[in-house]
């Protein structure tokens, strides 16, 4: 006992228990206090004017850390691409299945799989199109297997005429949207060139600007008199059929398609089309609902050969959703109707759900828009000296604004968030610029 007082006398001892605490602190400081979370959002006079969602999520430790109206149902607008995104990783391999097809004599009969990317004007596939293009038997194009209508439940039938309300079909082709310019002499062109036909001025047409209107249920493309304004670009999702679809294809492939009213056997052919990570990039980089809802379909010819979203959604919810803190409302693709309901814990649990089947940050991280540097983000964060922080997807519909996804703090946190914002009447800019300050603060003091 002499011997440990000679050597480990009172001052020593003392500073042996205060090394101990230092050693111990960063062990603490490692958890982000709730209470500071909540007074960063309770002094917001932003988020108390409306019905605001909010919840984070530590990564690292496994655990929640703060929730505002988290377990409340939200309308998500496109943070339902999401669900689309996890269905699809669970569903789909690393190919997307583009056509199927069965050859009976000297004729090759195909069926769509709702594979959004035959002549997209972004993807660009062409394994379909050479397929087809190259196959020397005569070809039958069957559209009997698509079960569902051409808007999802819930969409406004008013926007029928823009851009993100393309309609679903077995085979879509060229994203379904006709592209309106004016062309170096002032002329008013269409591509698909076979439109042009469709494509007239109406003297009776007299809107604010000007713009051209398709009716509602037939591809007539009418614009007003006058001239036409220098550059002038639209895109109009035009009145699909199968008939317009085969026309399309003839078009392009210079070959004649006939149509056969087949049901499609179990044993047809599958041909991929498109590595899948660069669809799902697509999707979410840009909010694409024409590929969020064709993917659905994608998922849904795996099942039992009949293209239905309605069944991809259902075969999710029992199978890959069924452990969510909250049942998830959820009936279309993209976000579009406001029949999607979903609460921020949900959401959170979900991106949980897809960091983990991805298996890899970096690569998750690249297909998210990523703050002040891609995407729908691109210009709403400023970057930390250049390197984003926050990878999340958006979702906007009038008087709606969500974000949701990844952040990274200043001293390493792995953060997840679900911020949503509905019943709002200030402009959204406001609502956005509020969200970036609230999660670039969290980034910097965190």
């Amino acid at each position: 006992m002499k011997l440990f007082r000679l050597f480990n006398p009172p001052h020593i001892r003392s500073c042996c228990f205060f090394f101990l605490l230092i050693v111990n602190v960063p062990a603490f400081s490692q958890k982000i206090a709730k209470r500071k979370i909540r007074k960063l959002l309770q002094k917001s006079e932003i988020v108390q004017d409306h019905f605001t969602g909010f919840a984070l999520y530590d990564q690292d430790r496994d655990k929640m850390i703060y929730e505002l109206n988290a377990d409340k149902y939200f309308t998500p607008a496109s943070n339902t691409k999401l669900f689309t995104l996890y269905t699809a990783l669970e569903m789909l391999g690393d190919s997307i299945p583009g056509l199927r097809y069965i050859t009976r004599g000297d004729s090759l009969i195909f069926w769509g799989t709702g594979d959004p990317s035959l002549l997209h004007s972004y993807l660009k596939s062409t394994k379909v199109y050479s397929f087809l293009k190259n196959s020397p038997p005569e070809l039958f194009y069957s559209p009997n297997n698509y079960s569902g209508d051409i808007f999802g439940r819930g969409w406004p039938l008013d926007n029928y005429n823009d851009y993100y309300q393309a309609e679903i079909t077995a085979l879509p082709v060229e994203d379904n949207v006709a592209l309106v310019f004016a062309d170096q002499t002032g002329t008013l062109q269409i591509k698909p060139f076979c439109l042009k036909m469709y494509l007239k001025q109406d003297s009776s047409f007299h809107p604010g600007s000007f713009t051209v209107l398709r009716k509602v249920f037939e591809n007539e493309f009418a614009y007003p008199a006058g001239p036409v304004p220098a550059g002038f670009k639209q895109e109009i999702p035009w009145k699909t059929s199968a008939a317009l679809t085969i026309g399309l294809l003839q078009d392009t492939l210079k070959r004649s398609i006939g149509i056969a009213d087949l049901p499609m056997p179990s044993s047809a052919h599958t041909l991929y089309s498109i590595k899948a990570d660069s669809v799902y990039k697509r999707m979410l980089l840009v909010s694409d609902n024409f590929i969020a809802e064709q993917l659905l379909l994608v998922c849904s010819s795996l099942l039992h050969g009949t293209l239905n979203a309605d069944s991809a959604i259902a075969y999710s919810r029992k199978n890959f959703l069924n452990d969510l803190p909250d049942k998830p409302q959820w009936v279309d693709g993209s976000g579009l109707s406001r029949h999607d309901l979903f609460t921020p814990r949900t959401i959170v649990a979900l991106l949980k759900k897809i960091r983990d089947k991805v298996g890899d940050e970096e690569k998750l991280h690249n297909m998210l828009p990523a703050g002040g540097k891609t995407g729908t983000l691109r210009t709403a964060y400023q970057t930390d000296n250049g390197v984003p922080f926050v990878w999340a997807k958006t979702g906007s519909l009038s008087n709606n604004h969500n974000q949701s996804g990844y952040v990274i703090t200043r001293k390493g946190k792995r953060l997840i968030f679900s911020f949503m914002n509905n019943n709002f009447v200030r402009p959204t800019s406001d609502i956005r610029a509020e969200m970036v300050r609230i999660i670039t603060e969290i980034h910097n003091r965190f």
